[in-house]
């Protein structure tokens, strides 16, 4: 395979880069994803938070400053994924949130089901920060 690059950090101060063809499976899942948390699901909660709350269950209400504070969250780390510079910040801060999401759709929504999608979505934004965390480090310097 053509992707091997040096590992992380190497003896003569260069760091890791994913090769060609992961870099281009990177950056589409970044456009897609970033996309998708922009579009579909942080701006409704921005643009429409009072119609998602009343849409709600019962047994998951949210206070609207905590919808409000998520959906903007969930748009900056959408916007941080298109950003070569934080895409790896975006991506951890993305993992977390869908962790938590998960978290509440297990425990609190009582639908441990539902949690397997934010948990996959984790995963891949895992994957994206360590295959960026060059960034991390050059953003360090």
């Amino acid at each position: 395979m053509t992707t091997a690059t040096p590992s992380a950090n190497t003896a003569n101060g260069s760091t890791y880069q994913p090769g060609k063809i992961r870099n281009r499976v990177l950056w589409t899942l970044q456009i897609v994803l970033g996309l998708f948390f922009i579009i579909a699901s942080g701006g409704p909660k921005l643009v429409i938070p009072n119609t998602l709350m009343e849409n709600a269950p019962e047994n998951l209400a949210i206070p609207l400053g905590l919808l409000i504070f998520i959906g903007v969250v969930e748009v900056a780390g959408g916007i941080g994924l298109l950003v070569p510079r934080v895409s790896a910040l975006a991506a951890i801060g993305l993992s977390v949130l869908t962790v938590l999401a998960a978290a509440t759709q297990a425990f609190i929504a009582d639908k441990p089901a539902m949690a397997i999608f934010p948990l996959v979505l984790a995963a891949i934004f895992a994957w994206i920060a360590y295959e960026r965390r060059a960034t991390i480090t050059s953003l360090l310097r």
